[in-house]
C-alpha cells in the first residue's frame, strides 16, 4: 500500500537503526507520546534493534487509558437512565469504572451503541426524539474537531435531545507535566504525528527551550518512528533541544487551521484529571457557554468526585515512563485483556495491551511481525 509499505521495509529500518548506533555515545531515554507509536515499537521490535544505550519508554498517549474514572462511571450511570442512549466508538465499551464497564451496563439492560462518528450519534438523535442520546466525546486533540463538529451540526439542527459526555484532553500539558515531576528521567520526546497535522508544532517550542529537550514529530511506521529516534539522538548528542519535524508529509507547522477553527468556537481549556496520573492544569477540553445546552455533565447532573482506583495497577508510573508493563506485579498475571484491572490493558493503544500481545506470549503469528 502506497505511503505504507514502503515505511515497513526491513532494510531502511535496520539502517536507520545502525545510523543511530553509529551517533549515540552516551544513554539517552526517549519517549514516545502515542499509543500508536507504542504499539508499532513492540509490534515490530523497535526497541530491540536499538542499541543498548537508548531506552524508549511509554507516555500518555492512549486517550482511552487517560480518560477518569469518574466519567467512565458517569457514563455508565448514563446507560442506566430510562430513556437515555450513550453512544462511544468501541474501544470504551470495555474501560472498567469503579464496578462496571458500560459492556456491562449494556448486558444489564441499558442502551449502550458503539459507533464509528459523533455525527453517527447526532443522526440517532434526530431520528430518535423521544430519546436523550449522549456521545462519549474522548480523545486527544485528533478527534476534538469531529466531536465540535458534532455540537454545531446539532446545533444547526436544532436537536434538544443530544449532548456529549466530554473527555478531551491535550498532548502539550501532559508533556509539561512528565518534565515537572521530581522522577522525570525523559530526555527527548517524540511527538505524535496526528496531534501535530491537526495542532502543528508551534506549540511545542516553548516546552523544548524551557526544559532543555529536543522534540521530534513522528509518524507511526517502523521507518516514520526510526527517524524521529535518529533526529531526536542527533539533538540530544549534540547538545540541542528543538521541535523537528520528522513527518513532513502529513505535518505543517501551522497544522488544519480550519479544524482549530471549530474547536476554537466549540471548546475552551480548562484544567483536566487524568487516569493514574492526576489533575493537570490546563490540560483538557470543556464545551464553551454558548454550546453548554449539549454538556452532557450539566444536563444530567454528572458528579466530579474523583473515586479510588485499583491500588495494584500501575498505569501512571508506565504512563509518565517511570515503569514498564511488564514491572506490574498484576501484568499477564490477575490483569490480561479478558479480565482487565486497568485501562492500559484495555485499550487498544495501551502499552499493557501490546506488551501481552507481542511480548508476554510470543507466538508465531506474533514473531512474524517482528522486523527480521
Amino acid at each position: 500500500m502506497k505511503f505504507v509499505d514502503e515505511y515497513r521495509g526491513a532494510a531502511p529500518t535496520r539502517k536507520l537503526a545502525a545510523a543511530i548506533a553509529r551517533r549515540v555515545t552516551r544513554p539517552w531515554t526517549i519517549m514516545e507520546i502515542c499509543g500508536g507509536q507504542t504499539h508499532s515499537i513492540v509490534k515490530f521490535g523497535l526497541d530491540e534493534l536499538l542499541p543498548p544505550a537508548i531506552t524508549l519508554v511509554h507516555g500518555p498517549g492512549c486517550p482511552v487509558c487517560v480518560t477518569p474514572v469518574e466519567l467512565i462511571d458517569a457514563a455508565v450511570a448514563l446507560a442506566a437512565r430510562p430513556g437515555t442512549t450513550v453512544c462511544s466508538f468501541g474501544d470504551m465499551l470495555r474501560v472498567p469504572g469503579t464496578g462496571a464497564d458500560l459492556l456491562t451496563a449494556r448486558a444489564r439492560g441499558g442502551d449502550v451503541r458503539m459507533v464509528y462518528s459523533p455525527l453517527d450519534a447526532v443522526n440517532l438523535a434526530a431520528q430518535s426524539p423521544a430519546r436523550e442520546v449522549v456521545f462519549f466525546a474522548v480523545g486527544f486533540e485528533t478527534t476534538a474537531p469531529a466531536n465540535a463538529l458534532a455540537a454545531v451540526q446539532a446545533r444547526r439542527l436544532g436537536l434538544r435531545n443530544f449532548s456529549l459526555l466530554v473527555s478531551h484532553v491535550l498532548v502539550p500539558p501532559a508533556i509539561e507535566a512528565i518534565l515537572s515531576a521530581p522522577d522525570n528521567r525523559v530526555q527527548g520526546f517524540l511527538a505524535a504525528g496526528h496531534v501535530c497535522t491537526v495542532m502543528g508544532t508551534t506549540e511545542y517550542a516553548p516546552l523544548a527551550a524551557r526544559f532543555g529537550v529536543p522534540i521530534v514529530v513522528t509518524g507511526f511506521e517502523p521507518v516514520d518512528i526510526l527517524r524521529g529516534v535518529l533526529a531526536c539522538v542527533e539533538q540530544l548528542e549534540s547538545g540541542r533541544a528543538e521541535v523537528a519535524n520528522a513527518y513532513a508529509r502529513a505535518v505543517r507547522p501551522q497544522g488544519n487551521v480550519h479544524a482549530q477553527r471549530v474547536m476554537q468556537e466549540v471548546f475552551t481549556v480548562v484544567d483536566r484529571n487524568w487516569r493514574g496520573i492526576g489533575r493537570i492544569p490546563s490540560s483538557g477540553f470543556a464545551l464553551r457557554p454558548e454550546f453548554a445546552e449539549f454538556d452532557a455533565a450539566r444536563r444530567f447532573g454528572v458528579a466530579n468526585d474523583v473515586p479510588p482506583e485499583a491500588t495494584e495497577c500501575i498505569s501512571g508510573l508506565i504512563m509518565r515512563g517511570a515503569k514498564k508493563p511488564q514491572e506490574c506485579p498484576a501484568f499477564g498475571v490477575r490483569c490480561t485483556p479478558e479480565h482487565p484491572v486497568g485501562a492500559p490493558m484495555v485499550s487498544s493503544e495501551g502499552a499493557c495491551a501490546a506488551y501481552y500481545r507481542y511480548r508476554l506470549r510470543k507466538t508465531p503469528a506474533a514473531a512474524s511481525t517482528a522486523i527480521p
